[in-house]
């Protein structure tokens, strides 16, 4: 009985060890993040800005964007973060190489729209591509009606909703347009109130909302819109509390929104910000940790995700990883 007792107890102590390694980032498993204060992740293996981000199960996939390269590369990179296990693995590149674009996901699919072909940020596409996790494969669909970068996308009910972004000819867009996964069909659907680039889209409560952004000679907004599919309406919301373009969002349970990170002329934005439509109001939460632009976000459950972006303004890259866990209502 000795023997088993202290059999157990050496049991018992391995298993707490493995979950404190775990915890502190020593070990190859899940990482505890907290409420307080954002938690650093295992690194991506890419440093990159401009990126965009889509998860699928427990996988987010961070696509695209510009790695520093003499010539600023645009690439078609995609790396994926299992959140079990925070490990990453690169996966099969997409057909071109895009920075700007924007990703969501959508019936265990991924779908990215839009963008900059490189170099550079200057040609903006209207191409929309379709990535099959589980065959490692893209495959290209009908084209949108408007090419765009930095823009917002976001998915509802089998339909990808695109607003916003900027392309040569027409600056910043107000436009929404709207593609029918089933019937790969695009339709035009209402204007926003305010065009603008560099802001974040996310679909939350059966509604996209499209947040923040900027417009040239106009600097960052606080604007947040609200579109209800179902009323094809657009609505103003709140604005934010700080004003911010290049950024990220993702929503937590209760149809909370997270907007994170940001740039502007004094450097990148470490205020995050939680909309809760329930209360309608706009809160703070903790800062992040690494204040970074051009940055994915992807969520689960009441867990936040920030990867990659600039650590300054401009062309800086990097391939940091982090998350808070948010209060449950």
């Amino acid at each position: 009985m000795r023997r088993a007792l202290v059999a157990a107890i050496i049991a018992a102590l391995g298993a707490g060890a493995v979950v404190l390694a775990a915890a502190s980032g020593n070990g190859n498993g899940a990482l505890e993040a907290r409420t307080d204060r954002w938690t650093a992740l295992r690194p991506s293996p890419l440093e990159r800005t401009e990126v965009a981000a889509a998860r699928v199960g427990r996988y987010v996939y961070v696509v695209g964007g510009f790695v520093e390269r003499s010539s600023n590369s645009t690439v078609a990179s995609v790396a994926r973060y299992d959140l079990n296990a925070n490990r990453w693995r690169r996966m099969r590149s997409m057909p071109v190489a895009l920075n700007h674009p924007a990703a969501a996901a959508a019936g265990g699919l991924v779908y990215v729209m839009g963008g900059y072909r490189g170099p550079g940020s200057a040609r903006a596409t209207r191409a929309l591509y379709r990535y099959h996790p589980g065959r490692n494969r893209w495959s290209r669909l009908r084209s949108a009606p408007t090419a765009r970068a930095a823009h917002a996308m976001a998915a509802i009910d089998g339909r990808l909703y695109v607003a916003g972004g900027a392309n040569a000819s027409d600056g910043a867009l107000r436009s929404l347009e709207i593609y029918d996964i089933r019937r790969r069909r695009w339709t035009r659907g209402p204007d926003m109130e305010v065009a603008r680039e560099h802001l974040a889209g996310v679909a939350a409560g059966g509604r996209f909302y499209a947040l923040a952004g900027r417009a040239s000679g106009q600097g960052n907004f606080t604007v947040a819109e609200r579109y209800d599919p179902r009323r094809r309406r657009w609505r103003r919301l709140p604005d934010m509390g700080k004003a911010r373009g290049g950024i990220a969002a993702a929503a937590v349970s209760g149809g909370r929104v997270v907007v994170l990170g940001g740039e502007e002329a004094a450097g990148t934005i470490a205020e995050v910000e939680l909309y809760d439509p329930r209360a309608a109001r706009w809160s703070y939460l903790p800062d992040l940790r690494t204040p970074r632009h051009g940055l994915g976000a992807a969520s689960l459950g009441d867990r936040v995700l920030a990867f990659e972006g600039g650590r300054r303004p401009g062309f800086h890259f990097s391939d940091v990883v982090e998350a808070l866990d948010v209060r449950p209502r």
